[in-house]
């Protein structure tokens, strides 16, 4: 049975894991402290987009393998191109996912081991049916979407990466899901492949200031909290003079769907149907679900200490349970032999490896 630990809101517990004592932790922290976890990830800090050695694409070849071979794990930031208000930038999903894990690749170098990370393989994302038509936001094809990250996973488990978390900062979720399940069902590789919608992940931090938290608005889009967090991590990108503020009203009563970070636990996500709202074009050509005019860089900073410090413990569990080279056991996660996959799974360009598409696929 599982334990709850308290806090001073008799609305919110934590689980007594690994996971909710770290919340609970940044949830109580002081001021002072959450700027300490900050400067252990040099957060805020400018784009490593173009850095040498901070991306894979950006790393001499030579010292990818050498890094690879002490840490297999990737973060893949998984973004979009997307009108966000006059305010803003329409990269903003990309920038806000790129931010936040350079600050995690800078910390866990600290330690000697540095996460991978890769350049988004997402600059133009799937998008809703209510988002499509909107100037600015460019729609991928849901195929297009699932086929990109697919094929951009075998690119790396083949360069010998065997743990890949997709790290999303937008509203195509179900894509990626999709596409890990596609992935396996097809390719059926050992590994850990793995999504993380970051906002829901630590979704106690986008609490209101009426039950507890540092907003005045529940998170929805372009608004406050993505104001607040672009302010803190990205401010060039953000001219707040341009701000406008709207109001999105739906056509059924309250309390069926919920907002973006699923605060109120309600039967359905927002993702989960259409036509009970209106869309962007019928509704809000601003680009903008809210009031950024409330954004504020100082509310959105125990929501990314949170966020760095929850993404180090996902990394360190799994290195911890699999270290580098090593994978869950191939006859109990996949349907594959271990002799089956044993010149798969050899250092590249060693005596008897492999390329894995060579391997067989498995037909559905």
């Amino acid at each position: 049975m599982s334990k709850w630990l308290k806090t001073d809101r008799e609305d919110l517990f934590f689980e007594d894991t690994s996971v909710g004592r770290l919340k609970k932790k940044i949830w109580e922290a002081s001021d002072d402290e959450i700027s300490n976890i900050l400067d252990d990830y040099s957060v805020p800090s400018p784009s490593e987009l173009a850095k040498p050695g901070s991306y894979i694409q950006t790393t001499i070849r030579k010292n990818v393998v050498e890094n690879r071979k002490k840490n297999d794990i990737l973060f893949i930031p998984i973004g979009c191109t997307e009108l966000h208000g006059l305010h803003t930038v329409t990269a903003l999903d990309t920038f806000m996912v790129t931010q936040i894990l350079e600050g995690v690749r800078r910390f866990t170098a600290k330690r000697g081991t540095p996460v991978n990370l890769t350049w988004t393989p997402l600059n133009f994302g799937g998008h809703p049916h209510h988002h499509i038509g909107m100037p600015g936001t460019i729609h991928l094809e849901d195929e297009v979407v699932k086929r990109i990250l697919i094929d951009v996973m075998i690119g790396f488990w083949n360069d010998g990466f065997r743990k890949m978390i997709l790290i999303n900062n937008h509203g195509h979720q179900w894509l990626l899901e999709a596409a890990i399940q596609e992935l396996q069902k097809t390719w059926n590789l050992p590994g850990i492949f793995r999504v993380i919608d970051w906002h829901r992940s630590v979704r106690e931090f986008f609490r209101t200031k009426d039950r507890g938290g540092d907003w005045d608005d529940n998170f929805v889009h372009a608004d406050e909290a993505e104001t607040s967090v672009m302010l803190l991590l990205e401010p060039d990108y953000v001219e707040m003079h341009y701000a406008e503020e709207t109001k999105v009203e739906g056509y059924l009563p309250d309390g069926h769907f919920d907002k973006a970070v699923d605060p109120f636990a309600r039967p359905s996500k927002w993702s989960e149907g259409q036509g009970h709202f209106p869309t962007e074009m019928g509704s809000i050509p601003e680009g903008v679900v809210g009031r950024p005019t409330l954004g504020d860089a100082k509310k959105a900073r125990r929501t990314i200490a949170a966020i760095l410090s929850y993404l180090t413990l996902v990394h360190d569990e799994i290195l911890e349970a699999f270290p580098s080279g090593k994978v869950p056991p191939i006859e109990e996660t996949t349907m594959r032999t271990e002799k089956e996959m044993e010149p798969y799974l050899k250092e590249p360009f060693t005596d008897g490896w492999r390329p894995i598409y060579a391997v067989r696929k498995m037909g559905l």
